[in-house]
C-alpha cells in the first residue's frame, strides 16, 4: 500500500491525502486537530504530506532531525508551485 500511495504522491499530493483521510487515521495521529489537515490540503499538500508520512513512519512518532529537511523541502516544492502558478499567469 506505501508504495501505491508513493506513486499516487507524485501525480497527485492531495490525492494521497484524501485516500489517507479515508482509509487510515494518519492524518488524525499526526495532527492535534482536523484544520490543520484540511488547510494543509488546499494550501500546503506536500508539506503535509510529507510531515504526516515522516511523523508516522519516522522514529518516535515525532518529526526530527533530519526529517525535518525533507517537510522544508516539501514547503519550497509547495511555494515553487505557487510561484509558477503566478509567473504562468503573468505571461
Amino acid at each position: 500500500m506505501g508504495c501505491i500511495l508513493a506513486l499516487l504522491a507524485l501525480i497527485s499530493p492531495r490525492l494521497v491525502l484524501f485516500v489517507l483521510w479515508i482509509f487510515s487515521s494518519v492524518l488524525s495521529r499526526a495532527f492535534d486537530s482536523w484544520i490543520v489537515p484540511l488547510l494543509g490540503f488546499f494550501l500546503l499538500p506536500w508539506t503535509t504530506l510529507v510531515y504526516a508520512a515522516f511523523w508516522d513512519w519516522g522514529a518516535g512518532r515525532h518529526v526530527a532531525g533530519f526529517e525535518w529537511f525533507f517537510v522544508i523541502l516539501a514547503f519550497l516544492i509547495d511555494l515553487g508551485a505557487y510561484g509558477q502558478g503566478r509567473r504562468v499567469q503573468a505571461r
